[in-house]
């Protein structure tokens, strides 16, 4: 069933984190966080969603990257329950699409729990000062619905960062599959 994101609060700053990619490298925040901004993507390996826009994601990050944005992509799945999310296939999947960005498994939901992630894709883009400035849909294309994947949300609010224009005022939410959560996590909550 689809789920839509939480529509954390603009200008919320962005949670620091210490996670690793499916290689074991270890990664923060300020590693992946560019001069201009940061893109946090939390995505899943299986999810339709995800399969549907992977491929723009991508090509998003790359296209902002000159332009001093920084990306990381985050999976957080219980892989008890979904094995194929867990950092093996995290690391296959970023070599096989050509993440140009960390993808980096959130074991622990923590960092989800603290960016109030609750689907797959759910996006947050944050500024400079690493204050939220976007967060939500790539753009209104779904499986199924017959929409072309063009991230004309996400990338009219990059434009607007780089720009120094305000925040859209029309944001919308990111739908997607639900993160999975651990048995005894609350989705969509700030973990303590």
């Amino acid at each position: 069933m689809a789920k839509q994101s939480t529509m954390l609060e603009l200008g919320t700053p962005a949670p620091d984190f210490e996670l690793t990619d499916g290689n074991g490298k270890t990664w923060t925040r300020q590693d992946v966080a560019g001069p201009a901004g940061l893109l946090v993507l939390f995505i899943s390996n299986h999810c339709p969603y995800v399969k549907h826009t992977r491929d723009e994601l991508v090509r998003v990050a790359a296209d902002y990257a000159g332009r001093g944005l920084g990306a990381v992509a985050i999976g957080s799945n219980d892989v008890e329950r979904y094995p194929e999310d867990g950092p093996a296939e995290m690391a296959a999947v970023a070599e096989r699409h050509h993440f140009g960005f960390p993808y980096l498994w959130d074991e622990a939901q923590d960092v989800a729990g603290a960016y109030q992630a609750a689907c797959t894709p759910d996006l947050f883009l944050f500024g400079p000062d690493l204050r939220l400035f976007y967060r939500g849909q790539l753009d209104d294309s779904r499986p199924g619905n017959g929409r072309p994947v063009t991230g004309a949300d996400l990338r009219a609010a990059l434009d607007a960062l780089l720009a120094g224009r305000p925040a859209p005022e029309d944001q919308r939410p990111s739908v997607g599959c639900g993160i999975k959560w651990k048995p005894g996590r609350a989705p969509g909550l700030p973990l303590a």
